[in-house]
C-alpha cells in the first residue's frame, strides 16, 4: 500500500483539513526495534501528527517532535522533512515494565518533569539563522491534546487532532480553523458554525474506526453534508538522513581527548543509528583521521588567522 496524506479545505470558511494513512513507513519503522504495546502507540500517534503537522509547513526544512519522560520513557522522537520522508525512535529505561494500556503521563511525566519540544530546522539557513526551538510542559494526557495546546499558545491556531496506532497502521486526522484575513465572503458566525460543526463531527470518531477505515471513506463519511475542494493527494514514506560523516562529525563533537581515551580502551567505536539501525565503525585510523584533517586546516591558516 502507498502511504497517503490527503489536505482539503472547506468551501467558504477558513477552515482547512487532512489526513494521513502510514503503513509502509510505520512497519518500516518498527522493523528496526521491539516497543511496548503503549510505547508503539505513543510513537505511531506521533508519528502521524508530524506528517500532518508537516503538510503545511512553508520551508524547506525538517520538524522534528520530542517528548522527553521522566518515567519509563525517557525519550520519544520522530522527524518529518518537506517531502513528508519521516523516521521515528523511543528510548527507554532499563527494566522498567510497561503495561500494554500505560497513559502518557503513566509513561513520561511520572513525576511532573515531562517536556514537549518541537524544532524547525531550515535546510538552507541564512546567514545567522538559528533552529526555532519551542520548549513546553506536558499539557495534556493525550499525544494529540499535548500538541492541540502548543499550537494554539505558541502559533496562536485553533486546532484538532485525532491519532490512533496499533501494530499495523498509523492514521491520523487534523483540522484547524485559519486566520480570517477578510478573503471569505461567508458571515463570520456562518465560518464559526463550520468550525464548531466539522469540530464536532470528527469528534465522534472512534480509534477503532480511524484505524480500520481508508481515507477516502472517512472524508465521505465524517462530512458528507460539507462542500470540500479535496487537492492532490501526498505520499509520505520512511527515510533516515544518517551517514558516515554525520556520525564522524558527532564524535568529532566530542574532543580529541574522549575518543583517544575510547580507542584505547576498546579497539574500536561502533555506532547504531538509533533511527534505522545502521551500523558504523571506527577504528583507530579512523578516528585519527577525523582530527587530522582539522588539524590540516588549521595549518593554512596565517599567522593569527581565525576560522570562519
Amino acid at each position: 500500500m502507498t502511504d497517503t496524506l490527503q489536505k482539503f479545505l472547506f468551501e467558504g470558511a477558513p477552515v482547512r483539513g487532512e489526513l494521513v494513512e502510514l503503513s509502509t513507513t510505520w512497519q518500516q519503522v518498527l522493523s528496526r526495534r521491539s516497543y511496548p504495546v503503549a510505547v508503539q502507540t505513543l510513537l505511531g500517534q506521533m508519528l502521524a501528527a508530524a506528517a500532518l503537522l508537516s503538510a503545511n509547513l512553508k520551508f524547506n526544512g525538517v520538524i522534528v517532535m520530542q517528548i522527553h519522560g521522566d518515567g519509563p520513557v525517557k525519550l520519544l522522537v520522530v522527524e518529518c522533512d518537506a517531502e513528508l520522508r519521516l523516521r521515528a525512535t523511543a528510548k527507554l529505561r532499563d527494566d522498567t515494565p510497561i503495561a500494554d494500556d500505560a497513559t502518557l503521563p503513566q509513561l513520561v511525566d511520572a513525576h511532573g518533569h515531562g517536556r514537549f519540544v518541537i524544532t524547525l530546522d531550515p535546510k538552507d539557513k541564512l546567514p545567522g539563522q538559528q533552529a526555532y526551538q519551542g520548549i513546553v510542559p506536558l499539557d495534556g494526557d493525550s499525544v494529540a491534546t499535548v500538541i492541540e495546546n502548543y499550537m494554539l499558545r505558541s502559533e496562536q491556531l485553533d486546532t484538532r487532532l485525532w491519532l490512533a496506532a496499533d501494530g499495523a497502521v498509523s492514521r491520523g486526522l487534523l483540522l484547524q480553523k485559519l486566520p480570517n484575513h477578510g478573503g471569505s465572503e461567508a458571515p463570520v458566525t456562518d465560518e464559526l458554525a463550520t468550525w464548531d460543526r466539522s469540530v464536532m463531527l470528527a469528534s465522534t470518531l472512534k480509534d477503532d474506526e480511524l484505524l480500520s477505515t481508508d481515507i477516502a471513506t472517512l472524508m465521505r463519511r465524517l462530512f458528507w453534508e460539507e462542500t470540500i475542494r479535496v487537492f492532490e493527494p501526498k505520499h509520505p514514506q520512511f527515510h533516515c538522513s544518517c551517514n558516515r560523516e554525520k556520525v564522524g562529525n558527532m564524535l568529532k563533537m566530542l574532543g580529541k581527548p574522549e575518543i583517544d581515551e575510547a580507542i584505547a580502551e576498546l579497539g574500536k567505536l561502533e555506532i547504531d543509528c538509533d533511527f534505522c539501525g545502521q551500523h558504523y565503525e571506527f577504528d583507530r585510523v579512523d578516528c585519527a583521521q577525523l582530527f587530522a584533517v582539522e588539524t590540516a586546516a588549521d595549518a593554512l591558516l596565517p599567522p593569527g588567522g581565525q576560522r570562519h
